[in-house]
């Protein structure tokens, strides 16, 4: 019965729930089942942890989350419950707060299964910087689940969990949606709170949904987004976010930029194929497929790695072991102290970003990389919408490659920070974008078929007819979402 109940969607165990044919404490108690035997390291905590199962979610108009489960990055506070962003310098620490994201699942009846691993600080492409060992990929467990948002990404794939939230400041939620064959959606920046949401780059980070279909992140993100007083930068969305509940395509324009798509250099073959033939599925919908031009988008890599570290060096300015988390002793002198607290407890890929941000920023270099760097994140604002003048979405593959191996590309950060390469612009034009499962490809090298994500994005808060256009998509191109192992 357990096996049935994960083999089930949110909305579908949701409406069950409503029908009364389905208990909330059993639909939870079988993923509390699932969590607890994780094979994947994809959590760092479950609720069995401490001993209880979380208070019952209501039900009603209230409530539509009534009792379903969530996974958490665990970048979320967490009042009471150890919060680590995947990083040793954090470790035991448990906030006194919860985060307005997660306050908010609960208020609609939702209740925290547990927290998922992650990349340190949501910095990576493949969650092996994680403080605490990579993530597996339920479709193959030598290969990465992406990053940042790994943890999640495999817990959902996985049937860990029913859904689950992520952040995504580059691509953190799309990519490993990607590599997972699962669905990612980035809001608009400011759809929600980033209230309790550890900072990494605060112009860019984003809470987002990593889920099974399209409905799902529907009802998360309605869930979820608003006007919050704790966060000036947060307005909602205004109207609200409808279901999707579109079956063709008809009459809608989804644009292609030739050097900013299937076309562009390093994206595998078999990428390629599928998203030549998803496009073919847009237009059997009614959609029509044009050329558009996105003349700084292949210089959104560049920038985003200028733009981003030089925030994280100033946002993790804080963990110096005096206020919370790790503190190095041994030593008297008080810079000594900060020194070898920042030494033990930040990985290697945190340490670099930090020493990037901080040159960057420095005397006599921030407008030769910082300022022109963001000039060129205003023009790639001005390319999307010149794009969404002649067209409604604009369309990429979500990842130039399917998932790879574990350890490939540790030593070589910059083919790691090319996984990015898609989903970096959307980030930095602040519009929203959804990664959808469009089929299986296989690796450049040998291996197994993987998942491929297809990326469809939309002018800002257009969310509803965002996800509208992606659930007719999903639903023509009906991707199995079970990896090998979880069918029968």
């Amino acid at each position: 019965m357990s096996e049935e109940l994960t083999e089930l969607t949110a909305a579908e165990a949701l409406r069950r729930v409503e029908a009364g044919e389905l208990d909330t404490d059993e639909y939870f108690d079988a993923y509390a089942a699932a969590a607890a035997a994780d094979d994947l390291n994809a959590y760092l905590w479950t609720h069995e942890s401490n001993g209880e199962r979380p208070a019952a979610g209501g039900q009603g108009p209230d409530q539509p989350l009534g009792g379903a489960p969530i996974a958490v990055k665990d970048i979320f506070c967490t009042e009471g419950i150890e919060t680590t962003a995947g990083s040793r310098i954090l470790e035991g620490y448990r906030p006194p707060y919860t985060a307005t994201a997660v306050r908010r699942l609960s208020e609609a009846g939702a209740r925290v299964l547990g927290k998922t691993n992650m990349d340190e600080f949501a910095m990576g492409s493949s969650n092996e910087n994680s403080g605490y060992g990579p993530v597996l990929n339920p479709w193959d467990p030598e290969r990465v689940p992406g990053g940042s948002s790994g943890g999640s990404a495999a817990a959902v794939a996985g049937r860990l969990a029913p859904w689950a939230i992520g952040t995504d400041t580059g691509g953190s939620i799309r990519q490993p949606a990607s590599l997972c064959g699962i669905v990612g959606l980035k809001p608009t920046y400011g759809a929600i709170s980033r209230y309790g949401m550890i900072a990494f780059a605060s112009s860019l980070d984003q809470c987002g949904p990593l889920t099974r279909n399209v409905t799902d992140a529907a009802l998360l993100l309605r869930a979820m987004e608003g006007r919050d007083p704790c966060d000036s930068t947060s307005v909602g969305i205004d109207g609200g976010v409808e279901l999707p509940s579109r079956e063709d395509l008809n009459g809608l324009r989804f644009g292609v930029a030739r050097d900013f798509s299937h076309e562009a250099e390093g994206v595998e073959t078999g990428v390629a194929d599928s998203f030549q033939a998803t496009l073919e599925t847009i237009e059997s919908l009614g959609g029509t497929v044009e050329q558009i031009e996105l003349p700084h988008a292949d210089h959104g890599l560049s920038a985003y790695y200028v733009l981003a570290p030089a925030e994280a060096s100033a946002n993790l300015a804080r963990y110096d072991g005096v206020r919370y988390g790790l503190r190095a002793n041994g030593d008297a002198d008080l810079a000594a102290m900060y020194e070898r607290t920042r030494a033990q407890g930040f990985g290697p890929e945190v340490k670099r970003r930090i020493m990037l941000g901080t040159y960057a920023l420095s005397s006599g270099y921030y407008e030769a990389y910082y300022g022109r760097a963001q000039r060129v994140r205003t023009k790639i604002v001005h390319d999307f919408a010149q794009a969404f003048e002649r067209v409604d979405f604009v369309v990429t593959p979500s990842s130039p490659t399917v998932a790879f191996k574990l350890g490939e590309r540790t030593a070589d950060p910059l083919t790691m920070y090319l996984s990015d390469y898609f989903t970096v612009p959307m980030s930095l034009a602040g519009i929203p974008a959804v990664s959808i499962p469009a089929g299986l490809a296989k690796p450049a090298a040998s291996g197994p078929e993987l998942p491929v994500g297809f990326q469809i994005a939309a002018p800002a808060f257009a969310e509803s007819r965002l996800l509208d256009a992606a659930h007719a998509m999903q639903q023509a191109i009906g991707f199995d979402t079970r990896p090998p192992g979880l069918r029968p």
